[in-house]
């Protein structure tokens, strides 16, 4: 390039972050491509609050593989030290190869001659593995968690992914790593009031770095970034500039489709994928059902007056390989209790799942004096939303006959008392135990009944 071309980029390159960071990913990176995205618009701008001193506590939670790490821990260092050499950065990973592959990205970048020649103000006094000290008795020095610190302080202190997720399912590891940052590294800011803090991590427990620092403190800005829109949002990528995110867009669709990120979640599984993908980790065992709710029994007990036969369904309406499936759960409620006695789990097209229904509903007879069997209907598919179930029981009673009959899409009987809920429920791998994707629940008031218990069957 010819000076003046040069002398603007160069410009370019000090003055916007986005673009340094750019320059940083292909010095990195050669031959690979960038995939620019609004995202790492939005990481930074809070960055640059940070920089600014608007804030000085930021959580930045998104999902893997999204250049977190090279945004924060690479890039964003050197762009603070090449504008302030008297800047003094500590960064913080998991572990000691972790933290050093990302001194050894940082130290590639500013040793770099595009580098030296943007920033031509900062000089190299010292340089090794783990520490670059500048002229101007700046630095950034890496460490891991619990590494050591001991007479060392910064203005700037960046944790990126504290706890490999495995660790974060320990208690006592959890522990330690929070009380670690909580009442050593907080420490070692060089002034409370104004030095910053900058987490950057993807979620994996509920009680994770993230959560811990969230529920001790309101000063923190929190930047979420789920995979998957959740809701409609917008989410500030500048001073006046925002981006409308739309409930169920993908996060980067260059980079991860909705299509990818579904079959994401099937091999991860929905409490692994809802923490380290949407960043919305649940509770062990589940938030709304919980597995103490459940028991096993050798066989159903007999019915007797009063009990109830439940058929749940969880409904597709296509039989392809790539299609959901359609799941019937039947139900005997009794004493409180409820017995899974049944499930049928495949995909059918719409003739067939009609035909399938019916046949189930004959096999489980309710008993003579229980309520008539109600089918709540979900998502039929096309051709059949016109169409409308109707199952009699052969001994009702003319008495009945005043009473609404018919279950159209979507509606429950109002003279039943039994609501359908449609939910997932996936029991412990390897112990045998039937998937459960549609649940049955009787209901009062809309609160689940104290004291009643769910009982599901041992397969094989």
């Amino acid at each position: 390039m010819k000076n003046d071309e040069t002398e603007f980029v160069d410009a370019i390159l000090r003055n916007d972050f986005v673009s340094f960071l750019y320059r940083c990913f292909l010095w990195l990176n050669p031959g690979a491509t960038f995939l620019d995205n609004w995202h790492l618009r939005a990481i930074a701008y809070q960055l640059d609050r940070v920089r600014r001193g608007e804030i000085t506590r930021l959580i930045i939670n998104l999902p893997p593989r999204y250049l977190k790490s090279i945004t924060v821990s690479v890039a964003f260092s050197a762009f603070l030290l090449g504008l302030d050499p008297e800047r003094r950065i500590i960064s913080i990973s998991y572990g000691d190869d972790l933290s050093a592959k990302h001194a050894s990205d940082f130290r590639s970048v500013v040793n770099s001659p595009w580098f030296r020649r943007v920033f031509w103000k900062m000089r190299i006094a010292r340089n090794t593995e783990l520490e670059v000290t500048t002229t101007r008795r700046g630095f950034r020095k890496a460490t891991s968690v619990s590494g050591t610190l001991t007479g060392l302080g910064g203005d700037l202190i960046m944790i990126d992914d504290p706890q490999k997720p495995i660790d974060a399912q320990s208690e006592a590891r959890r522990n330690s790593v929070n009380q670690w940052v909580s009442n050593t590294l907080m420490s070692r800011l060089d002034n409370k009031q104004t030095s910053a803090v900058i987490v950057v991590m993807q979620r994996v427990h509920m009680d994770d770095l993230s959560g811990f620092l969230l529920n001790s403190s309101d000063d923190w800005t929190v930047l979420s970034l789920p995979a998957i829109a959740e809701k409609d949002e917008y989410i500030p990528i500048g001073p006046n500039d925002l981006y409308h995110r739309k409930a169920g867009e993908a996060l980067h669709p260059t980079h991860e489709s909705i299509e990818t990120l579904r079959k994401l979640e099937q091999t991860l599984g929905p409490d692994v994928f809802a923490a380290q993908y949407q960043q919305s980790p649940v509770p062990a065992g589940g938030a709304m059902i919980k597995r103490e709710w459940f028991g096993y029994y050798d066989e159903a007990p007999e019915r007797v007056p009063g009990s109830r036969i439940i058929q749940s369904y969880d409904t597709a309406a296509k039989d392809g390989a790539q299609n959901d499936y359609t799941v019937c759960t039947t139900w005997l409620v009794q004493d409180g209790n409820y017995y899974l006695l049944d499930l049928v789990r495949d995909r059918f097209e719409y003739p067939l799942l009609r035909d399938t229904a019916i046949e189930l509903a004959k096999s489980f007879p309710a008993p003579r004096d229980s309520d008539r069997r109600c089918i709540h209907r979900h998502r039929f598919g096309p051709g059949s939303s016109r169409e409308r179930l109707f199952l009699r029981q052969p001994h009702q009673d003319r008495a009945r006959q005043d009473r609404p009959s018919l279950c159209s899409t979507g509606q429950v009987c109002r003279w039943s008392r039994v609501v359908s809920e449609e939910r997932s429920l996936y029991a412990g791998a390897g112990e045998g135990v039937a998937d459960l994707p549609a649940i049955a629940s009787q209901r009062s008031g809309g609160q689940h009944q104290p004291g009643a218990r769910v009982y599901y069957l041992r397969r094989g």
